[in-house]
């Protein structure tokens, strides 16, 4: 059994990482208004065979990293650093959503980030005994699952937004390959940084 010793919310790990969230979560904001044309010089309409640009935008690809920086927290500093982190990261995103966008957006997105995030903890809590990959990994794509499924729902069930299911799918698909994809920086944050805080 682990423990792990108190931060505060003014300790430099928990303030380091309120500022990564933030600026993932400005970032994904800004990224979702920008549709993803080619992936390192590759059309990615030609190279899957259907309108990809349609249907992805930057923000699949930054907002994983969001699961990343609270797993990091967990892992390293434990669950209560890192639900610090997530209601910052949480005041953050409304705000700014509630500035770029409209309010149903801005509460879908407000809802989706707060529950998958906190699920994410959670998860990740329960399997962090087990090898070094199956929590980041585990926790990622189940809370990744739910944040699209409630944010894709919530923002445009019952809207004339025709066909909203299959955006939905494809921005999780994305999603879910990032999640893979962030176990690298995951095991190279997290070499070593157990100073018997986990």
């Amino acid at each position: 059994m682990h423990t792990q010793t108190s931060l505060g919310w003014t300790s430099p790990q928990v303030l380091l990482g309120i500022l990564a969230m933030a600026v993932i979560v400005a970032a994904s904001n800004y990224l979702v208004t920008i549709p993803v044309t080619t992936i390192l010089g590759v059309d990615m309409n030609a190279a899957t065979g259907f309108a990809f640009s349609e249907y992805v935008q930057w923000a699949a690809f930054s907002y994983p990293i969001a699961f990343l920086v609270t797993d990091v927290m967990n892992r390293v500093y434990g669950p209560s650093a890192a639900r610090r982190v997530i209601a910052v990261g949480f005041v953050f995103g409304v705000v700014l959503s509630l500035w770029l966008a409209d309010p149903r957006i801005a509460f879908a997105s407000g809802t989706a980030f707060l529950v998958a995030q906190l699920m994410d903890v959670s998860v990740f809590n329960r399997m962090r005994d087990g090898l070094w990959w199956k929590a980041p990994l585990v926790s990622s794509i189940i809370a990744g699952t739910v944040d699209s499924a409630l944010f894709w729902t919530l923002a445009f069930y019952g809207s004339d937004f025709v066909g909203w299911w299959n955006y939905a799918l494809v921005d999780w698909a994305a999603k879910v390959s990032v999640t893979v994809l962030m176990l690298v920086p995951f095991r190279a944050l997290t070499w070593g940084m157990r100073p018997g805080t986990v």
